[in-house]
């Protein structure tokens, strides 16, 4: 493998497995041409690579290619042992192969070592020192020395003669963000993303997301949204259609909220029981109870929502709402099933006795008093005192209306059934005097 070969593979395999940018790669050449090609000042001379402390490291990185770590380090220490001989050059270059094989074995640590070594050793080609600045900002952003990123970056942008890339003020915002700096973080990401829409590109969606969390941190929900507008339109994942409706509904803005929800459903996007809740519960708000209580027993179906008191008990609502009583009646003996208390057999009770279902409301309104904790028990017996009339069983309407004078929510009505009731009694009896005389 001839010397240019080797170099560039060895920085182009540093260069992926970091996910940097592509940067010029350093090769076998005399180090001031190198360096002239790719725009060094001048003033900058660096020393040359001499053949035999290549040929090491070109032994090393054949034992690090095969797998053989402790041998492509034993190789390089023995070049180490040799350092005083060595100029500034081939000293960045052997920390610079230490910092990649330290890196393929995945330890970081010794990883980061050796390349801030790289950058100590002066003089060297101006790339070579922006490349492993760099490659050291992303390295301690990855093992948590934000504060070491920041630096690195800094300085790789000292060296910089054009503008600055957008990546750097990603990395940067990603450092801050951790730091918790969210005013700084804030500045940093959205200087990225102007950088990279001026461009008319779209941000990769990383990008977004920590835009999206920072503005989230710094509570502004509008900008929140913003975000989530733009994550909507180039990404396109249910996620972010959810958040965005979730957004929107923080904003106070319902009927937004309903509709980019309702597009997500039509997408197939409403996936999770939490999700299929909200939306019937949006339709609910918004006076469609109808659509919320398909929507529930759809999900329902398909093993989505689970047929739990909360979800039954949402979805009779929404179909007495709908004034479907028909279906909302099953429903409701459902979920009053599931109930420990009374409540829901007392309201299917009224339900059954507002649909002329008299047996029916007497034997809901009964189950609810035998399990008790009502929050009015007195129109529980009003049910069916108005339940026994209906059925023209006078006395039993009576006594039911009697109890229903006990509590003060139902005694007005109790008593005005009451004399009704009793005339009623009254008549029914002489009707049926006169029959019998």
């Amino acid at each position: 493998m001839n010397r240019v070969k080797l170099f560039s593979r060895l920085s182009l395999a540093l260069t992926l497995v970091m996910g940097l940018q592509a940067v010029p790669v350093l090769t076998g050449l005399d180090a001031k041409a190198w360096a002239q090609e790719e725009g060094e000042p001048k003033t900058r001379k660096t020393p040359a690579l001499r053949s035999k402390v290549y040929e090491q490291l070109a032994r090393a990185q054949t034992q690090a290619d095969e797998g053989n770590t402790a041998e492509a380090i034993a190789i390089l220490d023995n070049v180490k042992d040799k350092s005083s001989s060595m100029n500034s050059y081939e000293l960045a270059m052997m920390y610079n192969f230490y910092g990649f094989i330290y890196y393929n074995a995945e330890d970081y640590d010794n990883a980061i070592a050796s390349f801030e070594q790289v950058v100590e050793q002066q003089p060297i080609p101006e790339s070579f020192e922006m490349t492993t600045l760099f490659s050291l900002a992303q390295l301690h952003l990855m093992r948590g020395n934000y504060d070491k990123t920041i630096t690195a970056l800094e300085r790789w942008e000292g060296l910089n003669h054009g503008d600055i890339p957008a990546k750097n003020y990603l990395i940067k915002a990603q450092a801050m963000y951790q730091m918790k700096d969210f005013e700084r973080a804030s500045s940093y990401i959205n200087q990225a993303v102007r950088l990279v829409e001026a461009q008319d590109k779209v941000p990769e969606e990383n990008w977004y997301v920590l835009q999206r969390a920072i503005y989230y941190e710094l509570k502004q929900p509008e900008k929140v949204r913003d975000v989530l507008i733009k994550m909507v339109k180039h990404y396109n994942q249910p996620k972010y259609w959810v958040q965005l409706g979730g957004m929107y509904g923080e904003l106070g803005e319902e009927k937004k909220q309903l509709a980019i929800l309702e597009a997500a459903y039509q997408q197939g996007y409403i996936q999770s029981a939490s999700d299929v809740f909200n939306l019937a519960q949006l339709y609910y708000y918004h006076q469609a109870p109808i659509k919320g209580a398909k929507l529930m027993q759809q999900a329902m179906n398909d093993g989505v929502l689970e047929k739990n008191l909360r979800n039954l008990k949402f979805m009779s609502l929404c179909l007495t709402l709908a004034k479907e009583n028909e279906k909302a009646v099953p429903v409701m003996r459902q979920a009053a099933a599931l109930s420990e208390d009374g409540e829901l057999d007392a309201q299917l009770a009224q339900l059954l006795l507002n649909m002329d279902r008299w047996d029916d409301a007497i034997a809901s309104a009964k189950t609810a008093l035998e399990k008790g904790n009502l929050r009015n028990q007195g129109i529980t017996h009003l049910v069916l005192g108005m339940a026994y009339f209906n059925k023209h069983e006078y006395n039993a309407a009576l006594n039911e209306l009697a109890k229903a004078e006990e509590h003060s929510g139902s005694r007005a009505m109790a008593q005005q059934w009451k004399k009704y009731v009793q005339s009623e009694k009254i008549t029914a009896e002489r009707i049926a005097a006169e029959v019998d005389s």
